[in-house]
């Protein structure tokens, strides 16, 4: 009975580690069907801010971003990047332009990708003919100043002021950045004077002023200027090295490294 007993115990825990490698096989399996065979067209980077603010991002250059729809958890999406801006349901409620074509519909559409939504806000915009970043404050696509309508992208968001402390906070405000006092996952873009741009995911929880303080003490590079992006649970991102969920929702539109599918 006893040896009976002993035997029951041992297949059962094989049985049991048998389970476990095979999930976890099957996790390795489906990570590596998401994202073998894509380009690596970014530098990886982690940092610890001195406030305990954990950042995970992304170095690309400008001409290697592809603004495009989602619509998925970016877990499912087979392509390196991060979540982009505001949405509610289907419709994208920050500007995301490729020359002059919004990712989520037509020119002027409602939803589109056209417009940032009820207020003028901060608008990162690579202007790829002057070969220069700049953070614009608008209110639609129209409003961009680019020199080449079929040679820019814009992605809308919040403005950063990184290099204007007493401009930041206000500013913020003014743009109506949501849960700024909050302790939030956050995400945002940030470009540095060499012309370098930054995709940034919290694996931490905090508040906008934190996210700042961490950006500015981790980032490499100087004079950077950015922008906030949705956060909480959209705040995901895509990399070899890194895949952060968020809670795993649905996000409208992603800041895509070239070479996705």
């Amino acid at each position: 009975m006893w040896r009976q007993r002993k035997r029951w115990v041992a297949v059962t825990v094989l049985a049991v580690l048998a389970v476990t490698w095979a999930v976890i096989g099957l996790t390795k399996q489906n990570k590596h069907e998401v994202f073998d065979g894509l380009p690596h067209n970014y530098t990886y980077l982690e940092a610890e801010s001195p406030g305990k603010v954990q950042l995970h991002m992304m170095a690309v250059k400008p001409e290697d971003v592809v603004l495009r729809r989602a619509g998925l958890p970016l877990r499912q999406v087979a392509a390196y990047g991060i979540n982009g801006g505001f949405f509610y349901g289907d419709d994208l409620l920050s500007i995301a332009i490729m020359n002059d074509v919004p990712v989520n519909g037509a020119p002027q559409g409602y939803g589109s990708g056209w417009f940032n939504a009820k207020y003028e806000r901060g608008t990162l915009v690579w202007d790829g003919a002057a070969g220069a970043f700049s953070v614009q404050v608008a209110a639609s696509g129209d409003d961009l100043a680019v020199s080449d309508r079929g040679n820019y992208w814009a992605q809308g968001g919040i403005s950063m002021n990184l290099q204007h402390e007493e401009l930041w906070a206000a500013a913020a405000a003014a743009e109506h950045l949501p849960f700024e006092g909050e302790q939030r996952l956050r995400s945002g873009l940030v470009y540095d004077q060499s012309g370098k741009l930054w995709l940034l995911v919290t694996k931490s929880l905090c508040t906008a002023e934190e996210f700042r303080t961490a950006v500015q003490q981790t980032v490499p590079g100087g004079g950077r200027e950015g922008i906030f992006l949705d956060g909480d649970g959209s705040s995901q991102m895509n990399a070899d090295e890194a895949v952060l969920t968020g809670d795993s929702r649905p996000v409208v539109q992603m800041i895509a490294v070239a070479g996705g599918k």
